[in-house]
């Protein structure tokens, strides 16, 4: 038989329990897909080609004698920033990094779920930045427009998933790194609460700002790869209550109070909503008081959040940069903030995490009014390739903040946000909008999410490059 190309997560998985397709033919497929795109997408930094192989075999054999595992057999993606045993974890950085021992504890629990890791995708240096470039792996390219960047960090996770070279994939998310590249690759992109997918063997990431989530071309598979992968390890700080998404993605969300938020959070350099991303929100804003929300513009008191941001940033990249073999390979930019991360170590950082349970209460009072936040995932839409890369620090900092000011409030709070598409700008470049919520709200914006797709039908979609063909799989 044949296995559209756009036949998702929920889909692959069920036409190998069927017995419809092998998953040695999926992987193989996904392998000369990647091989094909590699030199203009460059969305993996590592391929597993031959350990891959090995394990879409043994999940035929468990296949042909019963098993039945969430995802047996199905070829994904993570990003490079997560531990995949025998494998280095480099995070977008030059240098020799050595084998790890051991998968990390997402990672385990894809593998637990039966899925195949085809291999590990670009991410810019240490996550830091909205797009995904480096002298360590060149340039990853936006599947909608080769010239653009598909954002980050997790953009070669994005580019794999928009061009159909794997179904979904994980990425990390620490001032929007998941939610920036679904926005600008036209995806589903979940940012779960704090916990909710352990970033074990690190109890917290970044001091607690970067969470692991799921790219999809759906809400559904989103959800799907969220329930396989979520979960935690016996020594992670942070364990939110068990939470079953592809359910959540089944449900009507009811009738809502929603708060479109279009101005940007507090930053000390200037950042403007650009008017088409401005349009594309509204009209997503109008399409939600169709069918039968209520909506109506406020923002949430977010103060002076951004001080609590920058301590816990830098420290966490100093913390990474302590553990890189050869230091003196990364980026200035890098270093500059490692050397910053590393004189906020003490005294600022404990007041900033000290004051994340007041901006709690305060953003979570909000909520009394309001069940969800609708607001722009980024200000503008995806830049060119290489625009950011070249600048200087303060210069990298003024264009990251002017394109995305909206993503990072809710890594301070840890709470969770869902990127759903919102159309497309001039030259037919994808943008997105947010879903934003309280503590543990997962549940509420993936049926948020769902019920704006099945009015929109954003999957239906696709790259003009990257059209979804039939290719034999079986």
């Amino acid at each position: 038989m044949t296995l559209d190309r756009a036949a998702g997560l929920a889909e692959t998985a069920r036409a190998l329990a069927d017995g419809e397709v092998t998953a040695r033919a999926l992987v193989e497929r996904t392998l000369a897909r990647i091989e094909a795109t590699q030199g203009t997408l460059n969305a993996f930094r590592l391929v597993r080609a031959e350990a891959a192989l090995a394990e879409a075999d043994a999940a035929d054999a468990e296949l042909a004698a019963g098993a039945r595992r969430p995802l047996l057999g199905v070829p994904l993606a993570v990003k490079d920033d997560m531990d995949v045993a025998g494998e280095p974890t480099a995070f977008g950085c030059r240098g020799d990094f050595p084998p790890v021992a051991a998968d990390s504890e997402a990672v385990r629990r894809l593998r637990a779920a039966g899925a195949v890791i085809v291999g590990k995708t670009n991410t810019c240096e240490l996550g830091q930045w909205p797009f995904t470039e480096g002298p360590a792996f060149g340039d990853t390219r936006n599947p909608w427009s080769t010239g653009h960047t598909p954002g980050g960090s997790s953009g070669g996770s994005a580019a794999a998933v928009a061009a159909g070279l794997v179904p979904a994939a994980l990425g990390s998310d620490g001032a929007g790194s998941v939610r920036i590249p679904a926005a600008w690759t036209h995806l589903v992109g979940i940012k779960p609460q704090r916990g909710r997918i352990s970033t074990w063997p690190r109890g917290e990431a970044f001091q607690g700002i970067t969470v692991n989530g799921t790219l999809a071309r759906t809400v559904a598979d989103a959800a799907l790869l969220l329930d396989a992968a979520a979960g935690n390890h016996a020594d992670d700080p942070h364990q939110p209550p068990r939470l079953n998404a592809a359910d959540a993605a089944r449900r009507e969300p009811g009738r809502l109070r929603i708060a479109l938020s279009l101005k940007p959070p507090f930053t000390a350099l200037p950042a403007r909503l650009e008017p088409e991303v401005r349009d594309r929100t509204v009209e997503l804003a109008g399409k939600l008081a169709e069918l039968g929300h209520t909506v109506e513009e406020a923002d949430p008191p977010y103060g002076q959040i951004g001080l609590t941001f920058v301590p816990r940033a830098t420290v966490g990249i100093a913390e990474w940069v302590r553990e890189a073999p050869d230091p003196a390979l990364l980026d200035r930019r890098t270093r500059d903030a490692a050397r910053l991360g590393r004189l906020l170590d003490g005294a600022p950082l404990r007041a900033a995490r000290r004051a994340e349970s007041a901006l709690h209460r305060r953003i979570g009072a909000f909520f009394t009014s309001y069940d969800v936040v609708l607001a722009p995932t980024t200000a503008a839409p995806p830049p060119l390739i290489g625009a950011l890369l070249p600048l200087g620090g303060a210069a990298t900092d003024r264009a990251m903040i002017a394109a995305c000011p909206y993503a990072w409030p809710w890594n301070v709070l840890g709470w969770p946000g869902v990127n759903v598409p919102a159309g497309f700008v001039a030259g037919g470049l994808p943008v997105g909008a947010q879903l934003l919520g309280p503590a543990n709200s997962e549940a509420l914006l993936i049926s948020l999410a769902a019920q704006l797709e099945a009015e929109l039908r954003w999957h239906e979609r696709w790259p003009p490059e990257y059209e979804a063909v039939d290719c034999p799989a079986a």
